[in-house]
């Protein structure tokens, strides 16, 4: 498990986008983001009710300041068309990364590593909208 983001935790070097994810792959390879794992425990009813609460406010606060990329291309996530594509913020993104950090605690109060990735180059773009954007593996 990775300790939560904050500015000491950036790479030496900036990278032009950054990714939270788990840090194994789950079923058919996948390596699901940080909302996404979180989002599962909520459904499989492990939340506290406090992390709940976070889950919640979290999940408003990212709806009422991100577009929801559904909303401008269905197809982002087509497994067809873009097999693997997954969210990556900007590292300008500040205030979203920053945001992550409360996932990343749930994460590790239960015990599910997660990873931090850097990178300049993540795959072909699907989509961009403001501060994130959907890459496609090479």
């Amino acid at each position: 498990m990775r300790r939560r983001p904050d500015r000491r935790s950036e790479p030496s070097v900036r990278r032009l986008y950054v990714r939270f994810q788990a840090a194994q792959p789950y079923r058919h390879g996948r390596f699901p983001g940080v909302v996404g794992l979180v989002e599962g425990l909520s459904s499989e009813g492990r939340l506290t009710v406090e992390q709940e609460r976070f889950r919640r406010s979290g999940n408003d606060w990212f709806g009422d300041h991100l577009v929801n990329p559904y909303e401008v291309d269905r197809r982002v996530y087509d497994r067809e068309r873009h097999p693997g594509a997954a969210a990556w913020f900007k590292s300008t993104a500040l205030p979203m990364i920053d945001r992550v950090s409360g996932y990343l605690d749930i994460l590790d109060a239960h015990g599910i590593a997660w990873e931090r990735l850097d990178s300049d180059s993540p795959g072909s773009s699907c989509t961009r909208i403001r501060n994130r954007s959907w890459h496609c593996p090479r």
